[in-house]
């Protein structure tokens, strides 16, 4: 893949290429389920579906959504079925008009050239996808033959127009567009702007934009309601505070998509410890219109709790040099370490917030002149100290 190759860095994921990477074993109690691959594949498997038929009566999505092989297997049975049907057809109605028998010259078959299934084989073919060898046509002989002949082209141009539009969308389907959109492998929490914040990092790896791109947050848990029913996947949307104000994003760079942390936020109050004992699934959605083709894309992924990491923030991939910015992809997923709190955003606004945090952090660590005169005292005590002592 991409990754072995040495064309994509390990450090981030794309988005339908995440089977590739192992998945790190986390030891004690069991990994909870994802709702939400890597890849972007939903984790649902539909069951003890009674009404199969509603499949049937959106014929054309169901091909579309069929694998490659099948439905390649149906484009080809598609057609065989019908020109034996129709070389039946024409089979007939030369063996009633009598024209499989040898007759003089004065004798005016319905299709000339046709003296057994072969012959006729060979003229439903011709006639269906209008080659016209010349040998075999039709005459003003037998009315059910221009019939057939009418009802044949009209069969194989519907044939021609769903199999040929269900190969097309196939091969153009939006899904495709989604393998160079990527996101971070971890996320991360930490201080920004003043405020406890989630953050993740996405990018586009095609030259080609997309427009109108939007990104979507929810948090996938267990959850019980007040009358003590149990949601299993209980999907809680989360607030965005996208970096250009507006819904939408500018995806030309690796963006940075930041959530902050407050009352209404799922995650308020979860501390690091919180976050590790409880079962839950940050949903990252991407959607958009690929500027070359007009059609909408959508790219997902999720962070477990595993994934996300508490008290580090992303390095900055992006350098201007001469006149041009560049995007170096191998810091896509780079993070470090800073200063943040230990605790949930509920505890830190209880205790004075992040203002009372950065004081206590200004009076805990000691500043550079106090540092260089402790380490003078300490040599000058050790000095001091005779070697008979």
């Amino acid at each position: 893949m991409l990754s072995r190759k040495g064309l994509v860095p390990d450090d981030y994921l794309l988005t339908r290429l995440a089977e590739d990477v192992q998945q790190p074993k986390f030891k004690g109690k069991a990994r909870k389920a994802r709702f939400v691959a890597k890849n972007g594949i939903c984790n649902v498997a539909h069951t003890n579906i009674r009404e199969q038929g509603r499949f049937l009566q959106d014929v054309f999505t169901t091909l579309v959504d069929l694998k490659w092989l099948h439905t390649l297997i149906i484009f080809t049975m598609s057609f065989l079925c019908s020109w034996l049907l129709f070389a039946m057809a024409w089979w007939l109605i030369a063996f009633a008009h009598g024209d499989l028998d040898q007759k003089g010259d004065d004798f005016v078959p319905c299709v000339t050239d046709i003296h057994s299934f072969s012959s006729a084989f060979l003229f439903s073919i011709e006639v269906q996808v209008t080659i016209g060898f010349g040998g075999r046509m039709v005459t003003e002989e037998c009315l059910s033959a221009i019939v057939v002949l009418i009802i044949q082209n009209i069969v194989g141009l519907l044939i021609n127009a769903i199999m040929l539009g269900c190969i097309f969308m196939k091969t153009a389907q939006a899904n495709r567009r989604a393998e160079t959109l990527i996101f971070s492998k971890h996320a991360v929490i930490s201080i920004r702007n003043n405020r406890l914040c989630f953050m993740i990092r996405l990018g586009d790896l095609r030259k080609s934009m997309i427009i109108s791109a939007t990104v979507r947050m929810q948090v996938v848990r267990r959850s019980t309601t007040p009358e003590g029913e149990v949601v299993p996947l209980d999907q809680i949307d989360i607030h965005m505070d996208n970096p250009v104000g507006t819904n939408g994003i500018f995806l030309v760079a690796p963006l940075i998509i930041c959530h902050i942390i407050n009352k209404d936020s799922p995650l308020y109050e979860l501390s690091p410890a919180d976050l590790q004992k409880n079962d839950i699934e940050v949903i990252v959605v991407l959607e958009g219109v690929v500027e070359t083709t007009g059609i909408t894309t959508q790219a997902r992924t999720s962070y477990l709790s595993e994934e996300i990491l508490w008290g580090q923030r992303f390095v900055p991939t992006i350098t201007e040099e001469e006149g041009t910015y560049a995007v170096d992809y191998s810091k896509f997923g780079n993070a470090i370490r800073v200063p943040t709190p230990s605790c949930s955003a509920k505890k830190l606004d209880e205790d004075g917030g992040i203002a009372r945090f950065k004081l206590h952090e200004l009076h805990s660590t000691p500043r550079p002149s106090v540092r260089r005169r402790q380490l003078s005292l300490r040599i000058k005590r050790q000095s001091t100290i005779s070697p008979l002592a």
